[in-house]
């Protein structure tokens, strides 16, 4: 005689309750990371900059004043006399002032260490978007399976249902209850494998040198760093490049600031001039000596190179403030993101036991489908939040160790 009882169904609720992954986070290769960070378009881009910078540092230190040759040859006719040729040169250069050039070698020094960190700056950028779209992808991915595993415990069960409607143990409603879950199931599977696949296209478009895989890595746990997360939040303003940034271009405008104060006072021009006339009759030579006489111009610039000092200190406070901000962010997410996933995997299991006894009461013939299915929904849809949970923790922990540099860095040196 053929089994009548729902057994096949209880089987796959047990097989696809929740079980707690106990794998280390799911983290491309760091060679490959730091490789293709290196090869960012705008960390390149960055790179470029920091060239551009270092030949202004040495345009700086050479100055703009170059020699400067003049001369003229003219004819000149006397009347009652003759011809004469007659010609004039003069060589001349411009010299700055004692302590001008030392505060534009120092300007030029402050730029390049500007340039220096804006790149690293917009390394740990790239650093923080790969990071971003690798867990999309692996999100996306373990969301994916999850409603797979659904779909096939409720194409289990809707078999189980059709084989006793034909031995006349199920009614029709339990079939329609059975297909429209399953229904519901296959869309929101369909959904998910939509958004893994938009995913990993992202990440493929906007990362093309990273190695992917046809399908995402499983998700992995949070794993507690080596260092405490206290110290890690100390790491993020020790080591923030925005911030020596913004420090060096504070220091950078001031050094222009007084710079331009001493432009006030022009620099001189110095030379030789030799002159031949009357074709030769009169000849001579000497020192010439030019000066601009500073107006209001001068002035108006130096105003101007005081006011973007003082900004450029308003910068740094601010960029401060968002460093710290960060980091104290970035320090409570960590704590707070693991705390709420161990308490939706908790919700997790207690749901995927509801669910299990749910399915051996229907087994016994003392509950509904209509209860088993509106169980197993409960179940799925725990098991989705502790996923989302699980890889928001995940996020925060790493971004905390991105925002430290102390994982993705490669030859970054860091105090």
């Amino acid at each position: 005689m053929a089994d009548l009882s729902p057994r096949p169904l209880l089987a796959a609720m047990l097989a696809l309750l929740p079980v707690a992954a106990q794998a280390a986070p799911s983290l491309p290769p760091e060679g490959a990371v730091v490789a293709v960070l290196d090869n960012a378009p705008s960390v390149a881009a960055a790179r470029a900059r920091l060239g551009a910078a270092q030949a202004g540092a040495t345009m700086l230190a050479k100055g703009t004043h170059e020699v400067t040759v003049m001369g003229s040859y003219v004819t000149r006719d006397v009347t009652g006399e003759r011809r004469f040729d007659e010609f004039d040169a003069t060589v001349t250069r411009a010299f700055r002032l004692p302590g001008k050039a030392a505060l534009d070698r120092k300007a030029g020094a402050l730029g390049v260490e500007v340039a220096q960190n804006r790149m690293e700056d917009t390394r740990h950028q790239a650093a923080l978007m790969l990071s971003r779209l690798w867990f999309d992808w692996l999100t996306a991915g373990e969301l994916a399976r999850c409603d797979d595993a659904n779909v096939t415990l409720l194409e289990q069960a809707l078999h189980a249902v059709e084989r006793r409607a034909q031995l006349r143990d199920a009614a029709a409603l339990e079939i329609d209850q059975a297909r429209a879950a399953l229904d519901q199931a296959r869309a929101l599977s369909a959904g998910s494998h939509a958004a893994s696949e938009e995913a990993r296209a992202m990440l493929a478009a906007i990362f093309p040198d990273l190695p992917l895989g046809a399908e995402p890595p499983a998700l992995g746990t949070p794993e507690a760093p080596p260092q405490s997360l206290d110290a890690l939040r100390d790491l993020v303003i020790a080591r923030s490049h925005e911030v020596r940034a913004a420090d060096r271009e504070a220091a950078r405008l001031g050094t222009l600031a007084e710079r331009a104060r001493r432009d006030r006072t022009a620099d001189p021009s110095i030379g030789l001039r030799a002159f031949s006339e009357r074709s030769g009759m009169e000849r001579g030579g000497g020192i010439v000596l030019s000066i601009p006489l500073g107006g209001g111009y001068r002035r108006a610039v130096a105003e101007q190179a005081g006011a973007e000092a003082n900004a450029g200190l308003m910068d740094l406070a601010e960029a401060r403030r968002v460093v710290e901000s960060t980091a104290d962010a970035d320090l409570a997410a960590a704590r707070n993101r693991e705390g709420a996933w161990r308490r939706l995997a908790a919700a997790a299991d207690s749901a995927g036991a509801a669910a299990e006894r749910t399915a051996r009461g229907h087994a016994l013939g003392a509950i509904d489908l209509a209860d088993v299915l509106s169980a197993r929904r409960l179940a799925r849809d725990a098991q989705r939040l502790e996923i989302t949970a699980r890889a928001d923790a995940i996020r925060a922990l790493l971004k905390l160790q991105i925002d430290s540099h102390t994982i993705w860095m490669g030859s970054d040196v860091e105090p």
